[in-house]
């Protein structure tokens, strides 16, 4: 088969995981403009080829944001320290989608020939920050001229929880992720030692893969006993997740991939052994609104991104070798896997290489970069399957799916939205007046750090198309709430917001 010379194409992944105890190279101080240094000069090795001309080819740096290190234009600096002077550089909003979009966009201006050559880099060193802040330290990263001209910016900025939802307390992940877990638990009838055995059972798999990923923050599986019952080292943080069926954001993690034209690959003298051809991606964002969503255990956006991608591909889900989903938290691999057609049950290296945001790490925006390049790793190890990495924002909310293989695209690469479709589907509306009876739609409990329960966070439907949020505050009905066997409770919301359990 004849390719197109202008057919985008992955050389290089290079992926840099500092473990406590771990020493830089020269005893310098952790930071993140460090981590994505070393893991752009890592994807270059692993590249081969002729370093300097496939530097040279590179028009395009492209920063993930980071958590903890902000300045006017991060890839101004990775490149002087590269000794490369990119003519553009871009530096993304917050979005677990970034890395994946990044791909898309950059690949469909390399088919058009408006680019060459692509690094798309982060990292994060929150373990270092988190540790110097327990020690009373301030961490001071590479600082650059404030007067600096700022990178042009990828993505919109967006609030993540309407004012409804904030008042109610919908509006971190820790307990976002909870009310659409215990959404999946209600809506398949479990009891409460069912879901936990089910969530634990998962988890621990993916434990067991972040174990043997050379890259993985955990080192050792973990049983699930240990992941789903709280204890000193497992607190409770928001009903039923205890610290272990979180992402974890105290790591330092970097990584990076080099995506460029097949003729730039072909100059810089990058063997054919080396290179993973990006298929296809789709995105979009369902409702955005938690409120919105008619079913909170279900999301119309990554089914339909998903059938999408494959359409573009050529392929279908049965022609995946290998798989990483975004894995920030057990409901978002249930929701991805049912709605995408994977097993839960089945071949782990088809829900996760990096063993996921808890066990393998989870570096803020960054994770997927991640993803794609254990993708590449795994698809190189096995020539001719196809790969995919996806990607997830604030609270499931938006979603991006790539396809990969050793072989190229027989029609190029292609990229869509499917925006308008998940658009044009029901959605709710908030019901910030609602008061009097109603049932439970799902719910969680929040936890202080030492674990004790502080306050009910409930949904209710009102109507056929509204919801409502109440918060209930009596100890002894938190207890029932977490406690509970069956699922399924009714009471009273007040015009305050308080729910009283009657049933």
């Amino acid at each position: 088969m004849s390719v197109d010379p202008r057919t985008p194409v992955l050389v290089g992944v290079g992926q840099v995981t500092d473990r406590p105890g771990s020493d830089t190279a020269d005893g310098s101080v952790q930071e993140p403009l460090g981590l994505m240094v070393r893991a752009v000069r890592g994807a270059l090795a692993d590249a081969g080829g002729s370093t300097p001309r496939l530097l040279s080819a590179v028009d395009s740096i492209r920063v993930v944001r980071s958590f903890q290190w902000h300045v006017p234009d991060p890839g101004a600096m990775v490149a002087a320290e590269l000794g490369i002077s990119p003519r553009q550089s871009l530096c993304s909003t917050n979005g677990g989608t970034t890395p994946q979009k990044y791909l898309a966009d950059g690949a469909s201006a390399i088919m058009r020939g408006e680019l060459d050559a692509m690094i798309v880099v982060g990292a994060e060193c929150g373990y270092t920050r988190a540790s110097a802040y327990r020690a009373g330290q301030r961490t001071e990263w590479t600082p650059q001229d404030p007067e600096t001209p700022p990178a042009a910016q990828f993505g919109v900025d967006r609030a993540a929880s309407s004012e409804l939802e904030s008042a109610r307390g919908v509006q971190i992940p820790v307990h976002v992720y909870p009310l659409i877990e215990n959404a999946i638990r209600m809506s398949a009838g479990w009891t409460l030692d069912e879901h936990k055995t089910r969530i634990a059972s998962i988890w621990s798999r993916f434990s067991e893969q972040a174990a043997a990923n050379p890259y993985g923050w955990f080192t050792e599986p973990v049983a699930p006993g240990e992941i789903i019952e709280p204890g000193p080292k497992n607190r409770m943080v928001s009903f039923p997740y205890t610290k272990l069926c979180t992402a974890n954001i105290q790591v330092d993690q970097g990584a990076a991939f080099i995506c460029c034209s097949l003729e730039t690959a072909q100059a810089a003298g990058v063997a054919n052994d080396r290179m993973v051809f990006p298929l296809a991606s789709a995105d979009a964002n369902d409702h955005w609104f938690v409120s919105e969503r008619v079913q909170l255990s279900r999301s119309p956006a990554i089914r339909l991104a998903g059938e999408a991608a494959f359409s573009l591909a050529g392929v279908g889900v049965d022609d995946l070798a290998v798989a990483d989903l975004y894995s920030c938290f057990p409901c978002v691999v249930q929701i991805a896997a049912g709605e995408l057609g994977l097993d839960l049950d089945g071949d782990i290296r088809r829900l996760t290489l990096t063993g996921g945001l808890t066990f393998g790490g989870g570096p803020g925006n960054n994770y997927v970069s991640h993803g794609i390049a254990s993708v590449a790793d795994a698809l190189r190890r096995e020539p001719g399957g196809v790969g995919m990495a996806t990607g997830l924002g604030w609270y499931a909310t938006t979603h991006a799916v790539g396809l990969y293989s050793t072989e190229p695209p027989a029609n190029g690469f292609r990229s869509e939205s499917v925006q308008a479709a998940v658009d044009a589907l029901p959605r709710l509306a908030e019901d910030p007046d609602a008061t009097g009876p109603a049932d439970v739609e799902t719910f969680t409990v929040t936890c202080s750090r030492d674990g004790e329960p502080e306050r009910g966070i409930v949904a209710c439907r009102t109507g056929p198309s509204r919801r409502a949020w109440g918060n209930v505050t009596d100890p002894d009905q938190l207890g029932v709430l977490m406690q509970s066997q069956q699922p399924g409770w009714s009471g009273v919301l007040g015009p305050d917001g308080i729910f009283e359990l009657t049933g």
